[in-house]
């Protein structure tokens, strides 16, 4: 964390969470001695967007789930997140309802035999559309920084896709890479 943004890695929200622990955004917020919270908008059966289509390689307009939430450091709004499943692995599950999930998402995923192994991440900068402005309460030229995740499998099957939308002044993003030596 620095100052009066957030600093977020990634490698907490990629791997399952212990029996009866709390989601990583909950827990990672507790440990920097602050409240983080999630409200879920919207969860269910959605026509698959054509960025999401190709992320997790199914036809434009194919049926998936997806769950909308605004994620919240302290009250204020800190990400907008949409994430998509394919139907076959989260129709019928808590995934497709508006319920917290206890442990998150990747949890559930895992207990249903779906483990990520590999995840790609695209980050670009841009303004925000009139609906993220006023969700995240950004000012009138304020940018937005969007984050693309897909998680795969180790048979490299997308397994979910997660499109975050985040204030580009309130959030820094930091990665860790393990350099393989050969």
């Amino acid at each position: 964390m620095n100052g009066s943004g957030w600093t977020s890695t990634s490698m907490p929200y990629l791997t399952p969470r212990a029996d009866g622990a709390s989601d990583a955004w909950t827990a990672e917020a507790e440990a920097a001695g602050r409240r983080g919270a999630q409200r879920i908008l919207h969860a269910g059966e959605a026509d698959t967007p054509a960025e999401v289509a190709l992320m997790l390689d199914l036809a434009s307009g194919e049926t998936v789930i997806a769950r909308r939430r605004i994620i919240e450091l302290d009250g204020q709004p800190t990400e907008l997140t949409d994430t998509y499943y394919p139907a076959d692995i989260a129709a019928g599950t808590p995934l497709a309802g508006t319920a917290k999930i206890r442990g998150g998402a990747v949890t559930l995923l895992a207990g249903l035999g779906y483990i990520g192994v590999r995840a790609v991440e695209n980050v670009t900068a841009r303004m925000p559309g009139p609906e993220e402005q006023e969700q995240l309460r950004l000012g009138p030229v304020e940018p937005v920084l969007q984050l693309a995740r897909t998680t795969y499998d180790s048979a490299g099957r997308p397994i979910q896709a997660d499109v975050m939308i985040m204030p580009a002044g309130r959030q820094q993003l930091r990665y860790e890479i393990d350099i393989e030596v050969a």
